[in-house]
């Protein structure tokens, strides 16, 4: 869920964005097979376990490069068979039965079986976990393993997401007692040396079950500013950079032969959080208001320019039930007003917005406390870190209202569930949303899904200001890079230099 993306301009000289760079080093110049890729990244991961709270930058790094699932979500978005090479499901839809690809070892060394498969499912699904799909796969009611290429799950109600909720969950080795700071995996590459606060290097392992690495080794330099992040672009420390978070960055690049600029699809929605729960926001009229009290196409503009779009839901155009719910909360500050008077909040209110300290989200913040003060609205802004937003908002639900990104596809379901962070409760929506997990047939799904984003975008149960864009930039000699923001996952093993 996390990113720590910084919007700043590049009146930053380049001693200056070095020192900023921690201790990244120079891109090499071996190319084919030998090659070593420098990619220049923001997202650090906060340490190496995805059930652990490891953040996006463990997502970025490790996930399909160091490992694997019994599936695989392409960067475009479908779900492919990985380590398991087929899956039956019985006629009631309780069981699906997984057989596993032969020939699969961990880092390791040790073979991969039915028996690493069901504890990483229960990692998962384990009381201290963390994962983003620990909710999804609470359907699962038992795991048999009756061979060590055979795993058949038992599900309490039907769950026609499960092929894709388990491409979230990777298969973890016996190789290690501290998934923190050491893996096993089996995937294509192996962990080198992670130096905190600097660079991750993950390297080619000769004995992967599939194609190899088309690279030696690949190297995550991480950056704490983002006009550090691009001149070490410019200046060939780095060969791609994997998220641009500012557009004023772009400016160096368009039109310049020796780099190419690719405006992928993300899934990363920029939230204004209500806690539906708590009042004022407990009254659906209260956030339509503030949300018909918001110009968010003017919001988008000034963090992001040409780039980026307006979202009226959770639900970006990359999920199959999208639809284009912007009018529904139009910016109207004249409805805005009356939306309050009918509240019985004709003079507004004060809220406390609890803000994390990292940007676009301190830059967000100042915006809406300028735009809520024309219809009477006064926002008090709590700056709180990401550690403390997790634990405040997140586990704790002590807040009012906060800012967040969602960097996942298909989270509209989260809606679901009252016992999320945002409170929301609408008994009809979560009867669909469970009525969707249950359908047979993905059209059957994505009616009901319809049914759940029409619904909270009448009911502001959240303000979706605008969907991230998703600027990959690279040396024009690198090739073979994702280009989408899909649930921040970033392949290497295919990128090649000329």
């Amino acid at each position: 869920m996390r990113k720590t993306p910084l919007l700043a301009t590049l009146a930053i000289g380049l001693a200056s964005a070095l020192a900023l760079a921690g201790c990244a080093g120079a891109s090499s110049s071996a190319t084919g097979a030998d090659a070593s890729i420098a990619i220049g990244s923001l997202y650090e991961p906060v340490n190496l376990d995805n059930t652990a709270g490891g953040g996006q930058g463990v997502t970025e790094a490790l996930n399909g490069n160091v490992y694997e699932g019994l599936f695989k979500l392409t960067d475009a978005g479908e779900v492919q068979p990985l380590l398991a090479t087929k899956y039956t499901q019985s006629a009631d839809g309780l069981s699906y039965t997984f057989t596993l690809r032969d020939g699969v070892t961990f880092h390791s060394g040790k073979p991969l079986t039915s028996a690493e498969v069901k504890s990483s499912i229960e990692r998962v699904l384990a009381d201290h976990s963390q994962s983003a799909r620990k909710s999804q796969l609470s359907v699962i009611s038992k795991i048999d393993t009756p061979d060590a290429k055979t795993v058949v799950i038992s599900l309490k109600t039907r769950s026609i997401s499960l092929p894709y909720n388990l491409s979230y969950v990777w298969i973890f080795g016996p190789g290690t007692t501290n998934y923190k700071t050491a893996e096993d995996g089996t995937g294509p590459y192996t962990l080198g040396t992670w130096k905190r606060g600097s660079s991750l290097s993950l390297e080619r392992w000769s004995g992967y079950w599939g194609d190899k690495a088309k690279n030696k080794e690949v190297v995550y330099d991480y950056f704490t500013d983002a006009s550090a992040l691009s001149n070490a672009l410019l200046t060939n420390q780095v060969d791609i950079v994997t998220s641009i978070q500012s557009p004023d960055s772009l400016t160096q690049f368009e039109g310049n032969k020796d780099y190419t600029i690719s405006n992928g699809k993300s899934t990363t929605k920029e939230l204004l959080a209500f806690n539906d729960k708590v009042a004022p926001f407990d009254k659906a009229e209260v956030r339509k208001a503030v949300y018909s009290a918001i110009d968010t196409k003017k919001l988008l503009s000034s963090i992001w320019g040409k780039y980026g779009t307006l979202i009226g839901s959770m639900v970006p155009p990359s999920d199959p039930w999208y639809e284009d719910l912007t009018t529904v909360n139009p910016y109207d500050v004249s409805l805005a007003k009356k939306e309050l008077a009918a509240a019985g909040l004709p003079n507004g209110f004060t809220f406390t917005l609890d803000t994390p300290t990292y940007d676009p989200h301190p830059a967000v913040a100042e915006f809406l406390k300028s735009e809520l003060a024309k219809v009477g609205i006064t926002v008090n802004i709590n700056s709180i870190s990401a550690d403390e937003w997790y634990t405040k908002v997140f586990k704790n639900h002590d807040f009012t209202a906060t800012l967040q990104e969602h960097v996942n596809d298909r989270d509209v379901v989260w809606y679901g569930n009252p016992d999320f962070y945002w409170g929301y409760d609408n008994p009809q929506v979560t009867a669909w949303v469970n009525e969707a997990e249950q359908a047979s047939t993905t059209a059957e799904q994505t009616a009901k899904l319809k049914l759940v984003n029409e619904q909270i975008a009448k009911d502001a149960a959240s303000a979706w200001l605008y969907l991230y864009p998703q600027i990959v930039v690279a040396s024009s000699d690198v090739s073979g890079y994702p280009v989408n923001g899909l649930n921040s996952q970033f392949f290497a093993y295919d990128i090649v230099k000329k």
